[in-house]
């Protein structure tokens, strides 16, 4: 007999069949709508909007930067719960802009997509990983927000919490496992966060809120796919080197906690969640060496987004996207490909 700790989970992944998976011989949109409750109930939505407190922000500061004004802002998403946000805006002089969501991965924090280093020879901040700064290259109204459990909203206090102890995965693991004792995820929360940042756009009126695009690289991609099938006014999603079925990504490899929803692979893989997004449009970006989301995997999941969207009579507004990298945010490649689903959205 063979002693294998990961037998039994193995085993248990190749004989499951989601209970929610596409199926065309189904009626759309009631499977569609059972998807989409599912999806709110594993999320924990119920449990988060039970906190939930009257929208109030507070702008930090307005600084005129060359080519941008960068205003700083922060807003309560939920009780006790303060979000920290830089807003990008051209000084073109157009009265309204295309925002872009930029969503940073596991980083030191938000302030790369603007491009403030914050630690010694933090070089991602001036380069690549400056999401925020590009978009604005490119003519767009920009949104970094500062996701939960990381950079300035990691847990207060870590060395007392003994947060720090699982360097590898703090602090998300911290939050994840709290949060699951309360019925929540961190997945939802962020999604919950970036909802409540869309609707503190309307205070800003040269933001264009019926054009809103949301991108960001691995965890950022992650939070960018989940939020758009959660928020209808997303209406480009382009999340890069984090779409990938979970057999092939997250139940195939050690992965931050914060990737996991309680229950979700019992009902759904990441492509049947596309329909949650279609027939908005959708840009998938992944990278041919990327060893945490196989190439394999994600070109199988994008054929039932194909499948999805040609259901639901928008074929054209899905697309992937596959680079000859690895887990990398490939910056011409990401943004001529917004431009281009821009260009369609009018």
């Amino acid at each position: 007999m063979e002693v294998n700790g990961l037998k039994a989970r193995d085993l248990l992944v190749k004989k499951t069949r989601p209970k929610l998976a596409y199926n065309q011989d189904v009626n759309y949109n009631v499977w569609r709508k059972q998807v989409k409750e599912k999806l709110h109930e594993l999320l924990g939505f119920d449990v988060i909007e039970e906190n939930a407190c009257p929208l109030n922000y507070e702008i930090e500061y307005a600084k005129q930067k060359k080519g941008y004004e960068e205003i700083r802002f922060l807003f309560e998403s939920e009780y006790g719960s303060i979000v920290p946000c830089y807003l990008l805006i051209p000084d073109t002089k157009k009265e309204k802009y295309p925002v872009v969501i930029t969503l940073q991965g596991h980083s030191s924090g938000a302030h790369n997509s603007v491009g403030i280093p914050k630690v010694d020879n933090e070089k991602y901040a001036m380069g690549r990983g400056a999401f925020a700064i590009q978009a604005v290259k490119q003519g767009y109204a920009a949104l970094a927000i500062e996701q939960r459990a990381m950079g300035e909203r990691r847990a207060m206090n870590e060395h007392l919490r003994r947060v720090s102890l699982r360097p590898e995965s703090a602090p998300c693991y911290y939050e994840q496992m709290t949060g699951f004792m309360l019925g929540r995820t961190l997945i939802g929360e962020r999604c919950w966060d970036i909802s409540r940042a869309i609707d503190i756009l309307s205070n800003f009126p040269m933001c264009d809120t019926e054009r809103i695009a949301i991108t960001g690289n691995s965890g950022g991609g992650t939070a960018s796919y989940y939020a758009a099938c959660c928020d209808n006014r997303i209406k480009i999603c382009a999340p890069s080197c984090s779409f990938c079925p979970y057999p092939e990504s997250i139940l195939r490899f050690y992965h931050c906690s914060c990737n996991y929803i309680p229950s979700a692979y019992r009902y759904f893989d990441m492509q049947d969640l596309a329909c949650l997004i279609a027939p908005r449009q959708l840009v998938i970006v992944a990278g041919t060496y990327d060893t945490g989301f196989l190439i394999e995997g994600v070109e199988r999941g994008y054929e039932t987004v194909e499948k999805i969207f040609e259901h639901s009579g928008y074929k054209e507004n899905c697309r992937l996207i596959v680079t000859e990298e690895e887990h990398w945010w490939c910056e011409d490649i990401m943004w001529q490909a917004i431009k281009e689903e821009f260009i369609k959205l009018g």
